[in-house]
Parts: C-alpha cells; sequence; structure tokens
C-alpha cells in the first residue's frame, strides 16, 4: 500500500492524507517535510517552484513510497511528476483532492503555512487532473474528514 494523497495548496492533502494513513494502519509523511530548506524559502518569498527545484524533491517523495504501508501528501500537480514518482517506485496509487478554487482561497487564507496565498494561482496553472489511465481516483473534499475517509477507502477498494 502506496499512497500519494494529491492536490494544490489548502486542498487538505495532510488531513486527510494523515486520517487515511491512521484507517489504513500506515505510515503518514507529509511531503512538505522532505522540501530542501531553499525550496522552502523559495516558496515562502512567493516565488514558485521550477521543475528543477522540484525533482529532488519528488524523489525523495517517491523513496519514502519505498516503505510497506505509507500515505504522503504531496501536491503531485504535473502528470510528469507522478509518471516521475511512479517511474522510481512501483505500486503508487494516487487520491486527488477536489476542492473549488474559492474554498482552496479561503483555507489558504485561515493558516499558518510557508505557502503563501499569492501561489495558488500558479499551482491551478500547473495542476493536471489525475487520468483514467492513471493508478487511483478523484475525491472531491467537500465533507466532514471522515465521511472524505470513508469515501476513499470506498473508491480505492473498488479501484483495486
Amino acid at each position: 500500500m502506496r499512497i500519494v494523497v494529491m492536490g494544490p495548496s489548502g486542498s487538505g492533502k495532510s488531513l486527510v492524507g494523515a486520517s487515511l494513513a491512521a484507517a489504513l494502519r500506515a505510515d503518514f509523511v507529509d511531503g512538505d517535510d522532505l522540501h530542501s530548506r531553499a525550496n522552502v524559502a523559495k516558496m515562502a518569498s512567493g516565488r514558485p517552484l521550477d521543475d528543477a527545484d522540484r525533482e529532488p524533491w519528488l524523489d525523495a517523495v517517491a523513496a519514502t513510497l519505498r516503505r510497506p504501508a505509507v500515505v504522503v501528501a504531496c501536491s503531485a500537480l504535473r502528470r510528469a511528476y507522478r509518471d516521475r514518482i511512479r517511474t522510481k517506485t512501483a505500486g503508487v496509487v494516487f487520491v486527488e483532492l477536489v476542492v473549488p478554487q474559492a474554498d482552496l482561497r479561503k483555507r489558504m487564507s485561515r493558516r499558518d503555512h510557508f505557502m503563501p496565498s499569492s501561489l495558488l494561482d500558479s499551482q491551478l496553472a500547473t495542476l493536471e487532473p489525475l487520468q483514467s489511465d492513471e493508478a487511483g481516483v478523484r475525491v472531491a473534499n467537500d465533507a466532514d474528514l471522515g465521511s472524505v475517509v470513508a469515501r476513499i477507502n470506498e473508491l480505492l477498494r473498488g479501484a483495486a
């Protein structure tokens, strides 16, 4: 079981990922903790990461996913990023959290995080939704945490 909970900032990756991991009795790792100091500083200053910045981070995510039972919160916004993770670690399943843009903005304005809300537009411009030929599911994060996690579990069982 190797799961990436993905989506743009404010979609609930960390909260849903941690709860999903607990429900599955898996480890949880927040992909934010795998960023280099330079990446965190760049984002904190309001500058988006480029692909060269992301490559070592995606490799760290892939390495983390080699554990036997793990859920990782990782934006994984582009197909190429997900492909890079899949190439380095087999059997990864993605759970894309879908949240309306207005809700993302509201959520980001209420939290204390190194990623400023000014970078949301660049994330949304980069986002390539999970495609039907990719292992995973798209789930609206539009209900209480327990309901969303239950919905994910149900969809993952159906996708297996």
